[in-house]
């Protein structure tokens, strides 16, 4: 059975794909700060609380990817009293999870696009309180807003813990998904920044890896991620005039990516979308329309 790992003094993480982090109330209870891709992921989750002799208080989604709230449902079956906190337009799309397949796709995605991966059971989700200390689920924290992977998200931090969210990845999964999927590239480098300046923190937990205590060492290693994905995008424009999708096609031959499936492509296609909406907004690339196709030129 997977066991809670002990981060600070009731401050507990879940091994995983995704990172799941469990913040003791000092009463026997715990907020749970995301909850998984799936049921397996929550059920390992319920199993480690009772281990640990705790109960779960609330839940609060950092953001609204599948991987991220997919256990919601589960542990609302086992308990249904419990409520769940989202940032702003995440908790929409955390409730009415569809909206995530229809963005990626833009249109009503079809049965590919309706997976696990992409759609999410529906959970009712509230607005968590705005950026700063606050209390959820009996426990004091501090929220840190951090968008860019995602429309809003938010670190979490207590103490000297920092729960960083998808704000920062793991090296093996920055090496693993070298097109970093982001809503605004611009702020998913801003958000990342961010987090370098913050004093005190001893442990960081990205989303997606392992902890570590070199948090300028893992907002470094990000950052030069997110800038090689936009100059990549930069250079596949500068080939010659071309579509998003044709970008796309070179941007992963570049980066050595192969895609199998319509979820990769989609999620990989916003990806250089946003690189794009950064190279536009600094004067990079253009945007143009011909021959009925909308293209980006140097």
């Amino acid at each position: 059975m997977t066991a809670l790992l002990e981060l600070a003094p009731g401050v507990h993480s879940l091994p995983g794909a995704v990172t799941s982090v469990v913040l003791e109330d000092g009463h026997g209870g715990a907020l749970l700060v995301d909850t998984g891709l799936d049921d397996s992921h929550a059920r390992k989750l319920l199993r480690a609380l009772a281990a640990a002799g705790l109960t779960p208080t609330g839940i609060l989604n950092t953001h609204s990817h599948a991987d991220h709230h997919g256990g919601n449902a589960h542990i609302l079956r086992a308990f249904p009293e419990l409520k769940i906190f989202a940032p702003p337009l995440e908790q929409a799309v955390i409730t009415h999870p569809i909206l995530e397949p229809i963005t990626l796709f833009g249109a009503r995605p079809p049965r590919d696009l309706q997976n696990k991966f992409l759609l999410a059971p529906p959970s009712p989700a509230r607005l968590a309180p705005e950026p700063g200390l606050t209390r959820i689920g009996g426990v004091h924290i501090e929220l840190i807003e951090v968008a860019g992977h995602a429309s809003m998200m938010y670190a979490v931090r207590t103490g000297d813990v920092l729960y960083a969210a998808d704000a920062l990845f793991g090296t093996a999964a920055l090496g693993k998904h070298p097109l970093t999927f982001c809503a605004d590239s611009a702020l998913q480098k801003a958000s990342a920044a961010k987090l370098a300046d913050l004093e005190g923190v001893r442990v960081v937990m990205p989303g997606h890896g392992d902890p570590t205590e070199d948090l300028a060492g893992l907002v470094a290693v990000n950052l030069a991620a997110y800038a090689r994905t936009t100059d990549t995008v930069l250079a596949a424009v500068r080939a010659g005039p071309a579509s998003v999708d044709d970008l796309l096609a070179r941007v992963c031959e570049q980066l050595g990516v192969t895609m199998t499936n319509a979820g990769a492509v989609v999620l990989n296609r916003a990806v250089v979308s946003a690189h794009l909406t950064e190279l536009l907004e600094a004067g990079a690339v253009s945007m143009d329309v011909q021959d009925n196709r909308l293209v980006f030129v140097p």
